[in-house]
């Protein structure tokens, strides 16, 4: 299931924060826990190779799109949800925009504040806007 497949991206991305590792083994470890199938292993692989690429041009649509705070202050749990969000929404055109913001509110509601999925999904619907 995608959900979990997300969670697991999240997980990784929100590791990296905080440690020099890519996150591999952790991936790894997190999919073998949760079983995912080799569908959900390769979502979460094209998800992650995304965000490497294009993480500069998705901190400046944070940066645009975050009246608040800059992307650099943003709590680390919401610029990971933001960051796969923004990887669906810009370049998985196969995920419905509305599926992408709906599921990082849920994500945000799980393991984030409690004020993090309405302003998440401020931010998305933004950027979703202005594609």
């Amino acid at each position: 299931m995608r959900t979990t497949a997300r969670e697991t991206i999240f997980k990784v991305l929100f590791s990296r924060q905080f440690s020099d590792s890519d996150g591999s083994e952790l991936k790894n470890a997190l999919c073998k826990a949760e079983k995912h199938t080799e569908e959900d292993i390769a979502y979460c692989d094209r998800i992650l190779a995304l965000i490497d690429e294009h993480r500069e041009e998705f901190s400046k649509a944070i940066d645009t799109h975050s009246y608040a705070f800059p992307e650099k202050r943003i709590y680390p749990a919401d610029r990971s949800i933001l960051l796969i969000a923004l990887a669906e929404i810009l370049y998985c055109d196969d995920i419905p925009d509305k599926v992408s913001i709906n599921e990082a509110a849920n994500i945000a509601s799980k393991y984030s504040s409690e004020r993090s999925a309405s302003y998440i999904s401020g931010i998305l619907s933004s950027v979703v806007g202005g594609k």
